[in-house]
């Protein structure tokens, strides 16, 4: 979740005559640097809401240090093919840049090999090893010289379409939003001929040889039923580590942050890298929390026959996740047949619910929509206090197509070319005074859901 406008800043360290992008963010009392995957971009990580909270989660105990590795991202791009050794001294420059002299370290797939490399040969700059979904023999990843050949084959005829989503996030294959994210990360991370150089160096992994020689405590988690590293990379590396603790989770998606048991992973990695499991209660943080509805559903979802209906649900939720994407919102869940979803300004949320009801017309649906400002408690994948069931009442209060706001949105964006039509006051459960609530009349930039 967004917690204020501001995402973490794009660094350079320096390492030799090669620049490295870095983020720093998080305010918990150990370091934590992240080892990316075999290609990443750090700038992506915080356009997909998942990733973005998942990461947010981890800066919850921990100042969380990631970057590009070199020949990817935003890092410099090399002629040569860098060496694990030189990879390493990239990882030291990106520390002492940041005055890191001692670090947990966390490697995700193939970011794991160079992960456990790292913890192998400075131990005095590791103070503890966590890998997801890794392996020691680049076999894990691809057993055979068919399904590597196959690999090339995509990335020669579709990189950078995200049409390989099905392999890497099994639960996102239907998802159109998360599909054009992983697209445009695809693209943003390596062009294609640099992701085949870098799979051609990354085939001859092989760590097995060193992983008795690992001497930092170390957590290894794996999915049993990983679509991308088999379960097996996993187990190795636990069985050869002196002293791992190897944790298994049900579940086929390879993509950390993706999946119903994220809080559970991030409180198993919190605990085994501090001692101490998260607080039970959430982060609380200002947010403008949006509800909509789409009006009549269930006499639609009666005329329509479930098969229809649920076809025109989906892309109804595809243009709700567009918009909230274009107007930095962050989706929290479905409702059935609406969206909850927060905003760190106001004024973004009345654009996008605007937006929103413009857009859907499309589909011959119409919805309501309510918007309150207030204290939230972030959990996990959720959130919840009086600002929410605020803004869920007035959305219940809404005409079709109207976005009926309280006082304190209308308050907010004093001054924006906004419009409101007074609605009244209006008892709402659980409140002791009235609340005032307007509709918003006119916002401009917004056209037919166009800023």
């Amino acid at each position: 979740m967004n917690r204020s406008p501001t995402l973490p800043s794009t660094r350079y360290a320096k390492s030799g005559n090669v620049h490295v992008a870095y983020q720093v963010f998080g305010e918990g009392q150990i370091d934590l640097v992240f080892f990316p995957g075999f290609v990443s971009n750090i700038e992506t990580y915080w356009e997909e809401p998942s990733f973005a909270r998942w990461l947010r989660q981890l800066g919850s105990f921990a100042r969380v240090i990631t970057f590009d590795k070199r020949g990817t991202g935003l890092s410099d791009r090399v002629e040569v093919l860098p060496t694990m050794d030189e990879r390493m001294d990239d990882v030291r420059a990106v520390m002492d840049a940041v005055g890191s002299t001692r670090a947990a370290v966390f490697g995700v797939s193939e970011g794991g090999s160079l992960a456990t490399l790292f913890a192998a040969h400075y131990p005095e700059r590791c103070r503890g090893l966590v890998l997801w979904g890794a392996f020691a023999k680049f076999t894990s990843w691809f057993p055979t010289a068919e399904k590597l050949s196959g690999f090339y084959d995509y990335v020669e005829k579709n990189w950078g379409t995200g049409a390989n989503i099905g392999v890497w996030a099994p639960g996102k294959k239907d998802d159109p939003v998360f599909r054009e994210w992983f697209a445009r990360r695809e693209r943003s991370s390596a062009s294609p001929s640099a992701v085949v150089a870098l799979m051609r160096m990354n085939s001859m992994i092989d760590i097995s040889g060193i992983l008795p020689y690992v001497h930092v405590p170390t957590l290894v988690v794996h999915r049993t039923q990983d679509s991308v590293v088999n379960v097996e990379g996993g187990r190795q590396l636990a069985e050869n580590i002196p002293n791992a603790r190897l944790l298994e989770l049900p579940g086929n998606n390879h993509l950390p942050y993706l999946g119903d048991d994220t809080e559970q992973i991030t409180n198993e990695i919190a605990e085994f890298l501090t001692g101490a499991k998260p607080a039970t209660g959430g982060e609380r943080i200002l947010a403008t929390v949006l509800f909509t509805d789409v009006v009549d559903s269930t006499k639609r979802a009666e005329a329509m026959g479930d098969k229809s209906w649920r076809e025109l649900l989906d892309a109804h939720d595809s243009m709700v996740r567009r918009e909230l994407t274009r107007f930095r919102g962050n989706e929290v869940k479905t409702l059935g047949d609406g969206f909850l979803a927060t905003f760190d300004g106001p004024g973004r949320a009345i654009h996008c619910a605007l937006s929103l009801i413009a857009a859907v017309k499309s589909l011959g649906i119409e919805i309501r929509s309510g918007l309150h400002t207030g204290e939230v408690e972030v959990l996990a994948n959720d959130v919840r206090g009086i600002a929410v069931h605020i803004a869920a009442r007035v959305a219940a209060l809404a005409q079709p197509n109207e976005c009926l706001v309280t006082r304190t949105v209308k308050d907010l964006v004093a001054g924006a070319d906004i419009r409101f039509s007074e609605r009244g006051k209006h008892e709402l459960k659980g409140l002791a005074e009235p609340v005032d609530l307007f509709s918003v009349a006119h916002a401009r930039g917004v056209v037919d859901g166009r800023r």
